[in-house]
Formats: C-alpha cells, structure tokens, sequence
C-alpha cells in the first residue's frame, strides 16, 4: 500500500513525470520543477533528465530530497507497482551489500515507518547516536588557548597583556585539556544539526530535538570528503564507525541553495545496475559457500588487455568471476545486467563483452543475468568459418522477489543448477 504524504513524490526507476501529473496523492508543481532544473544547472546530474515539462528518472535509485520535498525512486524489473515492497526490498538490498551495515543496535530497533528510505538513514543516525550517548562519549587531549584564574600551562605573553590589562587576576595560557570537544563530536553535531532542517518525519523530530539538547555543543568545522579519510578509527572509536559512514552520506550528499536560501538539496542515489552486481555477489558469495565451501567467488577480477606504446594498460574486468575446482583453474564468468529483456535477445554488445571473458579467462562457461522470470536460455558461438562452435554463453533470468532472504535463495538456486549442467 503506497504511502499517503503530501510532502513525498514516489516514482519508479526510468519513470516520466509531467508538470500538473498526480501520482498517488502526490501533485508534481511547476515549483518543484523549477527547483529540479536548478539542481540540474548546466552539467546536468545522472539522477533524472528533463524535457519541456517533464522530468524522467534514470537507472538511479534513492531520495531526492528539495527544500521540504522528498522524491523517493524505487527500482522496478517487473509490473508490480506496490511501493511499499519495493521499498523494503531496496532498502534490504542496500543492507546486503553493506552500504550500510546496522551491527548494533539491531535493525529491530527501528520504529517508525517509513515514507523514504531517508527517513531509515535518520533514524539508523539517531538510534547510533543515542547509543553512543548511553555508552558515554570518549574524551580526547587538546590545546586550548583562554583566560583561566589559575596559572596552568604556558602563558602566552602578547594576548595575557592585550586581553587582562586590567584584570590582572587572570592568566592568558596554552594548555592540554581532557575532554569531549574534538572533531569526531563535531562530525556528529553538525549531521544533527543538518536533520533538524531536512526532517520532514514527525515522529524523528522531538527524538533529533532530545539529541541536540542532550550532546555537547560543539563548535563549527568545514566537512570535506579529505575530513573522514583522515579519521583513524581505533579499539576506542571503533564503536563509532557506521555513526561517521551515515554522517559522511548525509553530509557529502546535502547541497545547499546559497543563491535562493532554500530548496536546498539532498541526493542519496544508488546505481541500480551497480547495486544488483553486488547483491548478486553477496548473494552467492553467501549461498554457494553454503552447499560447497570450495566455491571461490570473486568480483571484478581484473586482468591486462592492451598496452599502448604510451600511458596506462587498458584493462577489462567481469562482474563475478567462479572457480569450482580445487585448483582453481577451471571458472565461469558471470555479468550482471538490471534490465528486462522483455523477451528479447540481449544486446550485441553484451554478447560479445562476454566472448571476450570466456576467451581471455579461459572460461568453461559465461552467462549474462538479468531481473525476469524466464527460463535459462542456453547458447552457442559461432566459429569465425560461421559453423556453430562450443563456446556457451547463458542468458539467466532471476525471478525478482521483494522478499530479499528468498530472493538471494532463488539467485543461488539458479547458478548453482547452471553450474550443475557443467
């Protein structure tokens, strides 16, 4: 059952949207157009594209959200249109393949419903955080320059004078103080301080609001990408690990609007054919291991394929390569594609991408997967002299199941009957 919000547009992947166009309780203004081609500028975003009073959405799944809007794009590989499914199927499939990975407290925790899948990374934020609060928050050193009535430290001589001129029972000092204002902190306020503006759910707002009442004060600090990969995270402050991978998300992805003062912007988007390669991995990473521990798979095996006489080695890389010998010298390789074929061959491009996987690896078998519920089509090469030859490429189709535990089950269930037929 789809979710009634005024506030919230939810569209499916590849979708055409026009200006006045209701969909499901949701009117698409001409503002909030104006406000996407704002977004869009000059160099364009790969989110969605735009025509003359229409926007459509692309491969890309996720949230849009501008000013106090929330466009929600759901994936969709066949005519099932509940959102709510499709929601938490996607939202489960981003869970899989560890964009996100709740370890404790356990997804059980959560208790609101949801009308985006922003509104699960509000509340994975603020369950993290006010469990980093129940823990106490660490401490660190750190220098502080300021007036103090005790000579501690070393006094710093030009601002003693400048500042206590006529209070001279104060000392201007440097010295080391032990406590919670330190740049982990200050990640973690200003992400609280960003919910507070983009939170569109009512039942996160007072939780964010105890929060900022609740956490130390802290002061400002310019968040970069440069900012988290220069945090080291130790035994100390490995309990703060998936709190700074949600506050790297929401801060790197927030774009504010400086020239209007509003309508600022919040992209939180998935390409969903490099979501689907990597749940297909996991999922059979996980289920073949399953039924046979000696099956080793791996993604994006790269291997040299040209070399100029100048510059860089191209190179070419399969979506997952498997090897089900001991020795590891016999594989097949698999590439992964999220669209349907709708009854169709795939493309020439693609069938000769993997002829050129099963030449260079030396495959005993490739195979292309794809979202659909059809049976395994088997097919040959043919030979440079036009006769049939014997190298197979598979056409795979997996039924898509919203439940995402039996749908890793069905991807496993059919690889593993495709690599019985070896």
């Amino acid at each position: 059952m789809a979710i009634n919000n005024k506030n919230t547009l939810t569209v499916f992947e590849h979708q055409l949207v026009k200006v006045n166009e209701t969909i499901r309780g949701f009117t698409f203004t001409g503002e909030l157009f104006k406000a996407m081609q704002e977004f869009y500028g000059e160099k364009g975003v790969p989110y969605f594209s735009l025509y003359n009073k229409s926007v459509k959405f692309c491969e890309y799944v996720g949230v849009i959200q501008i000013g106090k809007i929330t466009i929600e794009i759901l994936p969709k590989a066949d005519r099932n249109e509940d959102t709510a499914q499709w929601r938490e199927a996607l939202i489960d499939m981003i869970r899989s393949v560890g964009i996100f990975d709740i370890k404790a407290p356990t997804s059980s925790s959560l208790k609101v419903k949801h009308n985006s899948i922003l509104d699960l990374y509000i509340e994975l934020y603020i369950i993290e955080i006010e469990s980093l609060l129940h823990q106490g928050l660490i401490k660190k050193y750190r220098k502080s320059d300021h007036n103090c009535v005790a000579l501690k430290g070393n006094i710093l001589f030009g601002q003693h004078i400048q500042k206590n001129l006529v209070h001279q029972e104060l000392f201007f000092t440097r010295h080391t103080v032990y406590d919670v204002q330190h740049h982990l902190h200050q990640i973690f306020y200003k992400t609280l301080s960003l919910l507070q503006q983009i939170n569109t759910n009512v039942d996160l707002q007072s939780r964010i609001g105890a929060l900022m009442l609740n956490f130390p004060e802290q002061g400002s600090i310019k968040i970069t990408e440069a900012t988290f990969k220069k945090i080291p995270l130790n035994r100390k402050t490995e309990s703060y690990r998936t709190a700074l991978e949600i506050a790297r998300l929401l801060l790197l992805n927030y774009h504010p609007n400086v020239n209007m003062g509003q309508n600022h912007v919040l992209a939180l988007m998935f390409d969903m054919n490099m979501l689907w390669e990597k749940f297909v991995f996991v999922s059979l990473k996980e289920q073949l291991r399953i039924h046979d521990k000696k099956i080793v798979v791996t993604a994006q095996t790269s291997k040299n394929f040209w070399k100029p006489n100048k510059g860089l080695n191209s190179s070419i890389k399969p979506d997952i390569v498997i090897n089900y010998s001991s020795n590891n010298e016999s594989c097949v390789v698999i590439d992964t594609k999220w669209k349907n074929l709708n009854g169709y061959n795939p493309s020439p491009d693609d069938l000769r991408q993997l002829y050129v996987y099963h030449e260079f690896y030396d495959a005993k078998r490739v195979t292309l997967i794809y979202p659909g519920s059809f049976a395994t089509i088997k097919g040959l090469y043919y030979t440079k002299d036009h006769n049939i030859g014997n190298k197979e490429c598979s056409v795979i189709g997996i039924k898509v199941l919203t439940n995402v535990y039996k749908w890793r089950e069905e991807i496993g269930k059919n690889i593993l009957s495709w690599l019985t037929m070896l």
